[in-house]
C-alpha cells in the first residue's frame, strides 16, 4: 500500500508542477507583435524571419550602426496570465538611455498595483545593469520575467 501511496503523490506532484509551467508567461508569437526599430533618420525596419531584426547583411550592419547612432526599440510583445507586457528602450551613443513600459500587466487591479510598483524598479536596475541581466522585482515575477523578456527582444533588434 505504500509504494501505491508513493507513486500516487509524486503524480500529484509532477501534475502540479506541469500546470504550473503551463499558466505561466508565453511570448506572443503573432505578427502583429513585430519588432520594429527606428534608426537615426526615422526609417523602420521590421525583423527578419530569424527575429535578429534585420532581413540581410546589410540591414544588420544598419542597425548596429543606428544602435551605436541612437534610437528607440521596440520589444515584443509577451502574454502572461495576467496580460500583456510590452517595452521600449531608447540607445544613444551605445548607452541605454531609458526604458518605458508600453504595455504592463492589467488583467485585474491587483496585477496594475505589483505592475505600477514592479516597473519603476526594473527601470532603475536596467539603466544601472545597461542589459536585461537584472533580479526579478520580489512578489511580482510573471511581470518581471514578461518585462525583461520584451526588453531583450528590443536590445536585440538594437544589436546591444
Amino acid at each position: 500500500m505504500r509504494p501505491r501511496a508513493a507513486f500516487a503523490a509524486a503524480m500529484a506532484s509532477a501534475g502540479i508542477l506541469l500546470a504550473g509551467w503551463q499558466a505561466g508567461a508565453h511570448i506572443a508569437e503573432s505578427s502583429a507583435s513585430a519588432v520594429t526599430t527606428s534608426d537615426v533618420n526615422g526609417a523602420a525596419a521590421g525583423t527578419g524571419s530569424d527575429g535578429t531584426g534585420s532581413s540581410g547583411a546589410g540591414a544588420s550592419a544598419k542597425a548596429g550602426a543606428a544602435a551605436k547612432a541612437g534610437g528607440s526599440f521596440t520589444g515584443t510583445a509577451v502574454q502572461t496570465r495576467f496580460g500583456t507586457v510590452q517595452v521600449q528602450v531608447t540607445v544613444k551613443g551605445g548607452v541605454i538611455t531609458d526604458v518605458t513600459a508600453l504595455q504592463l500587466t492589467d488583467a485585474e487591479q491587483r496585477s496594475v498595483q505589483i505592475s505600477n510598483r514592479a516597473a519603476p524598479v526594473l527601470r532603475s536596475e536596467v539603466l544601472d545593469a545597461q542589459s536585461a541581466n537584472v533580479q526579478t522585482v520580489s512578489g511580482a515575477t510573471v511581470t518581471s520575467d514578461a518585462y525583461l523578456t520584451s526588453l531583450q527582444g528590443a536590445l536585440d533588434a538594437a544589436n546591444f
